[in-house]
């Protein structure tokens, strides 16, 4: 099916079965994190094993990812997309129902595994559904359905978490899943299967080895003290080893995994390398704000995921914007104004407290939302304007993973550099308070209080301490994703134009 035919059957029946297979698989990116605790207690888990329900969706996901291009070409785009539709939803269920915390994290590789191809394959759908004219008002609505999920997750986790149990976060899968499957198999268009092509099991599997290691490394890391643990280091050897000899197979072997033509594709390999740098900023201010909301400024978890709502409503207002300026604007002047907001709302964010007013929260979160859609919307677009058609599958499955270890860095190095600045920032204020100081010897209650010889007077102090030792490592964590503009800025020099029909 042509990217150019104007004259789909029933498109927006399609476009809507696709988004809400999308809509279901990012919500589960972050609506089981508001859950953890709840799923904790229920399993009776440590708070090191209980990490394991999220990292091993993300695990299984990330190595996934790879080869759906080639799957969706060698079974069909329409059996593999309902086929991980059925798949995953089947999990979802499982997950909700599981009784032990073995069984809930086997459960939880199997949705990774399902779930991977559905973001790639909704995003290749609608590039093929859609006139080269339409393509910026398409990706539009993906990029919605990427934002959206991830964005929606904590509020709606936190809603069912309150209101039933932490199974409801999997067991809403059931209605979407069922809505997207009975649209794609009666309004998607059948692709013919290719079964004569042959699968490269070295390359898969060099890719696979070195995403498994590499995300396990990122995940233990922190728990594990990085590079002062034996794990660590064999993860990391194993990781860069695999990815070196993937890469040294895609450039000498006749038929490569990957084709070697997607990296050749400047604006491709641009957008790549921005929708890495995005993510890992969108995710990890997810990832900082629940716990900064919840624990230094008293919100009750639903009350805190409904905070967080409010990037939401800047994304859907972006989106549409995005999408009627891509055919009269040049791309990349958007996505430059996108960075730039993005990068002004971080800067906002890195001066809060948590006496921080709603409306300016409010201000900084919607500010954020707006600045994520003018990006990611029209760099959905410039990815595909030069890449030849046949080559769509692996590309959209390659952006996909892109946006998964970005992700995964991202939020990896955030909490790293979050614990660790505690630790500094903790260290360097208390090394200012002595028994000498003037405000504790001036005899009133407070300094009585305060007294750091006596056994309540220590704890106070260390609390007070630890306290404003948390809010000076958030700030100085969103003044860090400053900083991860700036690459994406550099790119767009190096991205061609989009042409306009």
């Amino acid at each position: 099916m042509s990217g150019a035919d104007p004259a789909v059957p029933h498109r927006a029946l399609i476009t809507a079965s696709a988004m809400l297979a999308m809509l279901m698989q990012t919500l589960d990116s972050t609506i089981a994190n508001v859950a953890l605790p709840y799923m904790q207690g229920s399993m009776s888990a440590s708070r090191d094993e209980v990490t394991w329900v999220l990292t091993s969706y993300v695990i299984a996901a990330a190595i996934m990812t790879a080869p759906v291009g080639w799957m969706a070409v060698r079974f069909g785009r329409k059996k593999l997309f309902i086929g991980c539709l059925i798949g995953f939803t089947i999990a979802s269920m499982l997950c909700g129902a599981a009784q032990t915390l073995e069984q809930l994290v086997a459960f939880r590789l199997l949705q990774g595994m399902c779930g991977a191809a559905i973001a790639p394959l909704s995003q290749a759908t609608m590039l093929d559904i859609y006139p080269f004219s339409r393509r910026a008002q398409a990706m539009a609505i993906f990029s919605m359905g990427v934002t959206m999920g991830p964005i929606m997750g904590p509020t709606l986790g936190g809603y069912l978490t309150d209101a039933f149990s932490w199974r409801w976060v999997f067991y809403v899968n059931l209605p979407f899943g069922i809505l997207a499957v009975t649209g794609l198999a009666i309004f998607m268009p059948n692709v013919p299967a290719r079964p004569e092509l042959r699968f490269s099991w070295y390359g898969f599997g060099m890719l696979a080895l070195g995403a498994g290691a590499f995300q396990t490394m990122l995940d233990r890391g922190q728990e594990l003290d990085w590079f002062a643990s034996r794990e660590i280091c064999i993860e990391a050897a194993v990781a860069g080893l695999a990815f070196y000899l993937f890469v040294v197979h895609m450039l000498v072997a006749e038929k490569p995994f990957l084709s070697i033509a997607l990296f050749k594709d400047r604006n491709f390999a641009s957008a790549m390398a921005m929708v890495f740098c995005v993510s890992s900023v969108m995710l990890s201010t997810a990832a900082l704000l629940a716990p900064f909301l919840q624990n230094l400024a008293g919100y009750p978890v639903y009350t805190a995921g409904l905070a967080m709502a409010p990037r939401g409503f800047g994304t859907i207002v972006s989106m549409f914007v995005a999408s009627q300026l891509g055919m009269r604007v040049d791309q990349r002047k958007i996505m430059a104004v996108g960075l730039l907001v993005l990068g002004w709302a971080m800067y906002e964010m890195s001066t809060w407290t948590p006496d921080v007013t709603q409306n300016e929260m409010m201000a900084a979160l919607v500010l954020q939302g707006f600045s994520i859609g003018l990006v990611f919307n029209p760099m959905s677009v410039m990815a595909y304007t030069t890449l030849s058609p046949a080559l769509r599958g692996e590309g959209t499955a390659m952006q996909s993973l892109a946006r998964n270890i970005g992700a995964a860095i991202g939020i990896s190095v955030t909490s790293t550099t979050l614990t660790r600045g505690i630790q500094v920032t903790h260290a360097d204020i208390a090394a200012g308070i002595t028994p000498f100081g003037r405000s504790l010897q001036n005899g009133d209650f407070a300094s009585r209080a305060l007294d750091p010889f006596s056994r309540h007077g220590a704890a106070m102090l260390d609390a007070m301490v630890n306290h404003q030792a948390q809010i000076i490592a958030y700030n100085n964590d969103f003044r860090f994703m400053m900083a991860t503009i700036v690459p994406p800025l550099v790119l767009l020099f190096f991205m061609r134009r989009h042409s306009r029909a």
